[in-house]
């Protein structure tokens, strides 16, 4: 019985969980887009993470060694993955092979007709779709540093790491965390929403923060410390510093996640104009006669 998966990792059947997982990492470190430029890569790269999902996982790898590549409707892996096109979700697609209830099957209305169905035996229905999705809200600053984030979800608590970098509408997945039945546990799907920020606004990859600088400094120039969400910068503005006059920090923006580069910070004067009132009486006649 051919078992393409396993030849996609470059590892045989019966190989480790310690040795699958060692194959993944040196394959998806070779073909990834970021590193591999080559017009290959990125479909490699998809079928080397898909065969991992079933690989990596004790249910769906035992179910694949007992029907093999028939669920591939006798088709090796590489053909089967052409075959779906360049803008489908492959881990989505085995998911749905493996136990995907509603989603997935192999009767005519998933897609997957003439593939078998395991001999007519209705698998999906014997492994439901234990994954799920909800949504969270996450701080700005969290967002752009990333860091630690609490969930609850099926009134457990714990703690996942966010990338920095992450923008709304973006999905992570944490596996294991979806629901449960039995031995078997789905992974959890969460849709990103970014907190606004009172502080700063996003462009892209920049960041843009205002920051209040005095009528003397503006004038005469100074140093200015400004509270960042990294650390505390000082910032040397020129005289004759203007309102809104824009101030570039290099590097202190968001990660872009595929280019693994930094935005900059842009720092936006905010001039303070002292109150009249409380100046010396001398200073303020020799500005009435001097100040254009």
């Amino acid at each position: 019985m051919s078992k393409s998966l396993y030849e996609t990792l470059g590892v045989s059947e019966s190989s480790s969980e310690a040795d699958i997982k060692k194959a993944y990492r040196k394959l998806a470190r070779k073909y990834h887009p970021d590193v591999n430029k080559s017009s290959e890569a990125e479909e490699k790269f998809k079928e080397i993470n898909a065969a991992y999902e079933v690989l990596s996982d004790k249910e769906k790898r035992a179910q694949y060694d007992q029907y093999g590549d028939s669920i591939f409707g006798g088709q090796n892996f590489h053909d089967f993955a052409q075959n779906q096109g360049s803008n489908v979700d492959l881990d989505e697609i085995l998911r749905s092979m493996f136990g995907g209830g509603a989603r997935g099957g192999f009767s005519s209305s998933t897609g997957f007709g003439g593939f078998g169905g395991f001999g007519g035996s209705g698998f999906s229905q014997q492994q439901p779709n234990l994954d799920l999705e909800t949504s969270i809200t996450i701080p700005f600053s969290t967002a752009v540093i990333g860091g630690s984030h609490s969930v609850s979800v099926n009134n457990e608590r714990f703690d996942i790491k966010i990338p920095a970098g992450v923008k709304s509408g973006e999905k992570m997945r944490v596996k294991g965390k979806g629901n449960k039945q039995g031995g078997r546990a789905g992974d959890l799907f969460l849709k990103i929403t970014v907190a606004p920020s009172t502080e700063y606004t996003r462009e892209g990859d920049d960041l843009i923060k205002s920051f209040d600088i005095g009528l003397r400094d503006a004038l005469f120039g100074g140093k200015i410390t400004v509270h960042t969400l990294e650390k505390d910068i000082t910032l040397k503005v020129p005289k004759n510093t203007k309102n809104g006059q824009r101030f570039r920090v290099k590097g202190m923006g968001v990660m872009n996640r595929k280019t693994k580069i930094r935005g900059d910070l842009y720092l936006k004067s905010n001039i303070i104009l002292p109150n009249i009132d409380d100046l010396d009486k001398d200073l303020v006649k020799l500005m009435q006669d001097k100040l254009p």
